[in-house]
């Protein structure tokens, strides 16, 4: 248990490492609660304000907005946006589609080898499509 934490936090260094951004103690808290144990993972600043807390951390929720926003801007997380209201960051920057499950809140990964989008529609002139969001929202039946 004990080599845990040196490994959550190498593993944090290198991901700021790879787009250049300097090793903030703030900074890799963060990252090493997103990416520490190599697993990819959907958060919410709320969330992940939490776990830092949770693990004894002293970090201020506009911080963690903050940082999200530099881990977003330099490519090393992606915003998926639910409803106008709600924003996930996401560790697989990978292009894929994703399940919104609305009792829960909890955004997951849907199958990108099931989704086929035919046709998009033609941009206005002097424009062009950045990315497709796709966002599937699920209720339990019944």
């Amino acid at each position: 248990m004990h080599d845990e934490a040196p490994h959550s936090d190498a593993r944090a260094a290198d991901w700021l490492g790879e787009a250049g951004l300097r090793p903030t103690r703030q900074r890799l808290t963060l990252a090493a609660l997103l990416v520490g144990d190599g697993r990819a993972r959907h958060v919410t600043a709320e969330g992940l304000h939490e776990a830092a807390q949770a693990r004894g951390e002293r970090v201020s929720l506009a911080t963690v907005y903050n940082t999200l926003g530099a881990f977003c801007d330099c490519g090393l997380l992606r915003e998926i946006r639910v409803d106008g209201t709600k924003s996930y960051f996401d560790t697989n920057n990978t292009d894929h589609p994703h399940f919104y499950w609305e009792e829960s809140g909890a955004l997951t990964d849907a199958p990108a080898a099931e989704l086929e989008i035919a046709r998009l529609p033609d941009v206005p002139e002097g424009a062009e499509i950045a990315s497709v969001d796709v966002v599937i929202r699920l209720r339990r039946r019944g």
